[in-house]
């Protein structure tokens, strides 16, 4: 029979408890995590979103009657217990913040029974996520769930108050509004009052930022939801949100040094580690050419080596037809790694690749002899020239691909990381985040690429995105060229984040439109 709790007040939170409050009555509301019965010894681990405290019940300092009513408790009832903070008298419990001390109760309320949970509310749960999203008001209680929300809410207060005190304006823009063309399908939603007409669900609030600016309004900030039909990835779902900014007379630079406050702000005080500034940069020809993306994961090396020039004239024709052909020969060497690579892990990659239209993968392991995939093909002159080109030594591994510039970069930036998982280089030591987390800035993308598809060329952010101004002399002769004032903050391999510099000339965003094979009508 549940309990009322009038006449009770919660004092503290189950993990607001610590040595420093022995000795003091407390009262505490929270779930039973699970109850231990030692035979007039009871242990009941009481929950909630601050964390786990033991609940003691024995013999000679406990009242009979409670010690029976606790025996009888089971997980996930809802209690309310009065008690004294007291230093544990058995081991101490370094594993949770509240291992030191434990409740001895004097009073104990039932304020909600419960049945058995379908599942055992734990952290890292194994259960299937279509059970867990059926009784998601169960899977939420579990701690590591309730972390990641409230590091969310923590990260949006700090966010606001950043961004205030840096003069931004915290504007909310429109959720019905006009729908305007972007990156994926828009969401709509049909109107009662204008029959056959339909609002669009923003991806972004582009357009009304776009307004606040010309407005004048200088600085905007928005904690903003977004609306993007579109198959899931691994980073984003159809309904996300995204810390959203503009400002006015501004470049690059501006925008680069406002945002990185802000992470580094972000990364102390939810994280506690310190990110020194400025962060480093790499342009977007680099990062494709030493990582094969335009997010590079900088936790580990395995940096792509283009090898092109010195096998364009061997008589492989695989790698002397693909240079000749326009395309690269580019490679991965894995140090120390070629007794890791049996036959069916290099099947297995040689499968992976494929999956970034690679048509497959050659391979050299150095070891006490040299095994190879295609060394049988060539001169011992070009097997020395490839093997110094590589710098290869005994023990490493090369994986070489051979196609078109983007399939190679595709193919091996995804492998490089895939070998990094296998062989667990990548840093996950909390005793060293400085390992853990690699941030950096990538710019100077191209402003157009050319789409095989449309026959044309097409804008590799958006029509809106500034030329830098060095490169406008290219803007005619040579598009593909032309490098954008565009930037992308990348976090460990992920993209957290991008924008651009806004065309602001009325004459080159023409000329823009022009290039794009834009009528008057569609500009």
């Amino acid at each position: 029979m549940a309990e009322s709790m009038q006449g009770l007040k919660r004092t503290h939170r189950c993990g607001e408890l610590s040595a420093a409050n022995a000795g003091e009555k407390v009262t505490i509301m929270g779930w039973v995590q699970k109850n231990r019965n030692k035979g007039g010894l009871v242990f009941v681990d009481v929950r909630d979103r601050s964390g786990i405290i033991q609940v003691v019940c024995e013999e000679g300092k406990t009242d009979a009657a409670l010690i029976e009513k606790a025996a009888g408790l089971r997980s996930e009832y809802v209690v309310a217990i009065v008690g004294e903070v007291a230093m544990r008298s058995g081991a101490v419990n370094d594993k949770i913040a509240t291992g030191e001390i434990e409740v001895i109760p004097s009073e104990l309320r039932i304020l909600s029974e419960a049945l058995t949970p379908p599942f055992p509310i734990e952290e890292n749960s194994k259960t299937k996520e279509e059970v867990r999203l059926k009784y998601r008001y169960l899977d939420l209680r579990r701690a590591d769930l309730q972390r990641n929300l409230m590091m969310k809410s923590q990260v949006m207060t700090l966010t606001r108050q950043f961004f205030s005190e840096e003069g931004f304006l915290e504007v909310e823009t429109p959720v019905l509004g006009k729908s305007t063309p972007e990156g994926a399908r828009d969401y709509l939603v049909p109107s009662r009052v204008h029959p056959g007409s339909f609002y669009g669900l923003p991806q972004s609030p582009q357009l009304y930022k776009q307004l606040l600016m010309v407005a004048g309004f200088d600085r905007y900030m928005q904690i903003a939801k977004c609306f993007r039909d579109e198959d899931l990835r691994a980073d984003r779902q159809p309904e996300f949100t995204q810390i959203d900014l503009e400002m006015s007379f501004v470049d690059v630079d501006d925008v680069i040094e406002a945002n990185e406050g802000f992470i580094q702000k972000a990364f102390k005080e939810i994280r506690g580690v310190d990110i020194k500034l400025p962060l480093p940069r790499m342009t977007y020809a680099e990062a494709m050419e030493r990582f094969g993306s335009d997010k590079p994961d900088l936790r580990f090396g395995y940096e792509l080596r283009n090898i092109s020039d010195t096998v364009k004239n061997f008589g492989f024709k695989v790698f002397a037809d693909t240079v000749a052909n326009g395309g690269a020969v580019r490679a991965v060497v894995v140090e120390d790694s070629a007794d890791k690579f049996g036959r069916r892990d290099i099947d297995s990659l040689t499968e992976f690749v494929k999956t970034y239209r690679a048509k497959g993968l050659a391979w050299i392991k150095m070891g006490e002899t040299v095994s190879s995939s295609f060394l049988k093909f060539l001169s011992d002159e070009e097997k020395d020239a490839l093997i110094a080109a590589l710098g290869l030594k005994d023990g490493d591994c090369a994986f070489i691909v051979a196609d078109k510039d983007q399939v190679t970069y595709d193919a091996l930036g995804a492998l490089r990381c895939e070998v990094a998982k296998r062989l667990d280089k990548i840093p996950h030591d909390p005793a060293h985040p400085e390992d853990m987390y690699k941030l950096l800035w990538v710019t100077e993308f191209p402003l157009l690429e050319y789409s095989e598809e449309e026959g044309r060329y097409v804008a590799k952010h958006h029509p809106f995105t500034s030329p830098m101004f060095e490169d406008l002399d290219l803007i005619d002769t040579d598009p593909g060229k032309v490098r954008a004032k565009a930037y992308d903050i990348v976090i460990n391999g992920m993209e957290a984040g991008g924008g651009s510099i806004r065309i602001y000339n009325s004459e080159l965003q023409t000329k823009m439109f022009e290039v794009l094979g834009f009528t008057d009508e569609k500009a």
